[in-house]
């Protein structure tokens, strides 16, 4: 029996008070309920067009205690990778995928045992796991029981809690290992089946270099071979072993994208540019900036050629455009008044194309600058998912590897490509007949020949060679 005129923190909802039963109502005492609940955790959708992620590591596991704003793992899409944060407090439950697994956007990505309250904001990113409600009993319990219970379950939780807090700190420690390393590191260790966390980082901060994993893997397979015995003649040595891989998340994106590429059918038109001009102009342009030691980014033949297709782009709209087949029926060509120039740009995780925005708004320099910046940032891993969206044409520089003429494939739903090959020096013909020396490059161009006409296209492509072949004209159309 309760005691007359005694506190107790936690109550039934019907009191004792002299020896008889008496309603005690709710609204009589202010009390706020701890929020415990076990729900899923959604992988919310991270860029345009984006439904899927590969899991490339996880910062948590089962039994980790999380804060608000704690990183839970790293996931790769398409093209770039993103760290995922809780915006909850709480306990993980369960990982819903392994490493290298891929997981849809919208689909639980973990459970978490929620241990605070949840705003209106914070429904959407979990979803089921409907609160249990908590036993009830009509036990009578002295005030002795009560506190021997307390403090019983308080020992319990703080044993809990250092566990969970020594599990969350070991896998926070390995999370951050990991994260040291760019993801053309991490496809070495894959291929070496090497531990990252196991080599030691000679970089920046405890970056894990590529070097770092060589080294590791050979000073193992050094330690693992027996002492070399004399032999009468040397035994033949298989050169490697087959190999199943698994596709990483940027050939994921290619198979996907290229198999869709397979539907458009294609119109292919070259041509040949004198790049001799342009290479006076460009040549005279880099040095009056060494001299000067101005901080601009070396001209190459790119920026022009990406200037040239905007001006060429905007008396020939039609290929600045999208096209729209969601009513397979009543197909729609969308031009866009934005030229969104994507480049192809060979980076160690694969090929990536990031988008140089409103080309017809930029300078040369300014073009420049940015194919710098966005080339960077592709070669460490960089790249955000904002780089890759929104592309209304491709210029692919093959040429910068090599090759000559090259067969472009569109990427959906634009209607057209340009390929740039090698550019290289040729014997000609002069006015007077007389042979000189040109270099020449030639373009490969693409076009959806659903909607756009091989003229069209050589129209276009005319214009472009025009303008590189005579840079004064393209001044004078420069905005």
């Amino acid at each position: 029996m309760l005691l007359v005129g005694t506190k107790v923190s936690h109550f039934p909802s019907r009191g004792v008070i002299h020896g008889r039963r008496q309603h005690i109502p709710r609204a009589t005492f202010a009390t706020t309920r701890r929020l415990d609940v076990v729900k899923p955790f959604l992988l919310a959708d991270i860029g345009e067009g984006i439904t899927e992620c590969q899991i490339i590591q996880w910062f948590v596991a089962p039994g980790a205690r999380v804060e608000q704003f704690d990183k839970i793992c790293e996931v790769q899409s398409d093209k770039a990778s993103v760290e995922i944060t809780s915006r909850f407090d709480g306990i993980i439950k369960k990982l819903y995928y392994e490493k290298d697994d891929v997981a849809k956007v919208g689909k639980p990505l973990l459970d978490i045992d929620i241990q605070g309250e949840i705003g209106p904001e914070d429904e959407a990113v979990v979803a089921g796991g409907e609160e249990q409600p908590q036993e009830k009993t009509d036990k009578k319990t002295t005030i002795e029981e009560v506190q021997v219970k307390s403090e019983t379950i308080s020992k319990h939780d703080e044993g809990k809690a250092t566990i969970q807090e020594q599990d969350s700190s070991a896998v926070g420690q390995r999370g951050k290992a990991a994260t040291l390393a760019t993801p053309a590191v991490r496809r070495i260790t894959k291929e070496l089946n090497v531990e990252i966390t196991d080599v030691q980082g000679t970089g920046k901060d405890g970056r894990v270099l590529k070097e770092d994993v060589q080294k590791f893997a050979l000073a193992r397979q050094e330690q693992g071979q027996p002492s070399a015995q004399a032999a009468a003649a040397p035994i033949p040595q298989a050169i490697g072993e087959d190999k199943v891989m698994s596709l990483t998340a940027v050939q994921s994106a290619m198979f996907k994208t290229m198999t869709r590429s397979l539907s458009i059918p294609h119109f292919l038109y070259t041509d040949t540019v004198d790049f001799s001009s342009l290479n006076i102009l460009r040549k005279k342009a880099n040095a009056r900036t060494t001299a000067s030691q101005q901080p601009q980014a070396k001209l190459s033949a790119l920026p022009f050629i990406i200037k040239a297709v905007s001006i060429a782009l905007s008396e020939h709209p039609h290929l600045n455009a999208h096209l729209d087949t969601s009513d397979p029926s009543k197909p729609k060509m969308n031009h866009r008044a934005s030229h969104n120039i994507g480049i192809a740009v060979d980076s160690p995780s694969g090929l990536l194309v990031p988008v140089i925005r409103n080309v017809q708004s930029h300078s040369i320099a300014s073009i420049a600058a940015e194919i710098v910046r966005l080339s960077t940032l592709a070669q460490s891993g960089k790249l955000a998912p904002k780089d890759f969206e929104g592309a209304t044409f491709t210029v692919s520089n093959v040429g910068s590897i090599g090759g000559g003429v090259v067969s472009p494939v569109i990427v959906s739903p634009q209607v057209a490509i340009l390929g740039v090959g090698r550019a290289r020096a040729v014997p000609a013909f002069g006015e007077a007949g007389e042979v000189v020396r040109r270099e020449e490059c030639i373009f490969s161009w693409a076009a959806d020949h659903r909607v756009v006409d091989g003229a069209g296209v050589a129209r276009c492509a005319d214009r472009v060679r025009g303008l590189l072949e005579g840079l004064e004209e393209m001044l004078v159309n420069m905005r």
